[in-house]
């Protein structure tokens, strides 16, 4: 592989993972481990409301592929299969779900000096084709994407988006959903480490006629602990605290309030994640 513009999805990655990633609603709890022979392998169980599910999940590398399996409580199999450089600068991707036969997967993903580009395939009996093409360097990247479902000759998406990166920072603005709404982002690290940092993100929805900003941040309290928070300007404010309580092991509590409306009951969340 080579450094080249990366994948279209990376387009406003940093700061939308800032604003979501930790924020949960639920009780989760997680552990990892790796035996002799290389087998990465975590248990995991989730209690989202009054339901509570489990999976296990099995990764494994052998030369150049990497396989990942994901068995849960419902007795279905996940499972997904990476070649690296089957061809020279590319990745394939394959993925399907037992027993369901419709949930296949084909994703081929082709990496130049300049350029990268996908495609994937849905294979069930009324197949989707998405195509994305970036253009640029890691500091300078426009791009696009399509879906097109050829028994009906539409288009179910198309999607345009630029970005500017730095070492300590990264501004992106993406017009999605089939052109109905812009979106603008900005993140900004404060420190070496990346743990702290700022971000601001404005959303137009053109057919609602609606602008939704937000703010938020993260902010490194020592080595071991992380607070962050974000709010928007229709008074959603979300707050997390993450700690290693032990190395790779961690804990996050999240809450999020509706400050316009202090009568609802705020959502609380919480993950333990262990690797021993």
């Amino acid at each position: 592989m080579n450094t080249g513009p990366g994948l279209f999805s990376d387009i406003g990655k940093k700061p939308k993972d800032l604003l979501t990633r930790d924020y949960l609603s639920d009780q989760k709890f997680s552990v990892s481990t790796i035996s002799a022979t290389g087998v990465a392998l975590t248990s995991t169980a989730t209690k989202k409301g009054g339901l509570s599910t489990g999976d296990v999940g099995a990764v494994y590398k052998y030369n150049n592929i990497l396989f990942d399996v994901k068995v849960d409580t419902e007795s279905k199999i996940a499972t997904t299969l990476t070649f690296t450089e089957l061809v020279p600068s590319t990745k394939t991707i394959a993925s399907f779900k037992l027993p369901d036969f419709n949930s296949g997967k084909l994703d081929i993903q082709y990496f130049y000096s300049h350029a990268t580009l996908t495609s994937a395939v849905a294979l069930t009996k009324t197949p989707t084709v998405d195509f994305s093409a970036t253009v640029g360097t890691p500091t300078f990247v426009i791009g696009a994407e399509a879906g097109y479902e050829p028994s009906s000759g539409r288009l179910t998406k198309y999607t345009a988006g630029i970005s500017v990166n730095k070492p300590d920072s990264s501004a992106s603005i993406i017009l999605g959903d089939k052109g109905d709404t812009i979106k603008a982002s900005y993140i900004h690290h404060l420190d070496e480490s990346k743990k702290t940092a700022a971000v601001g993100e404005i959303t137009r929805r053109f057919s609602l006629n609606e602008n939704t900003f937000t703010v938020g941040g993260s902010y490194a309290v020592d080595s071991l602990t992380v607070v962050k928070a974000k709010l928007n300007n229709h008074g959603k404010l979300g707050a997390v605290l993450q700690h290693e309580i032990i190395p790779k092991s961690l804990v996050t509590v999240s809450s999020e309030l509706e400050t316009n409306a202090l009568d609802k009951t705020p959502k609380f969340g919480l993950a333990l994640a262990l690797k021993p």
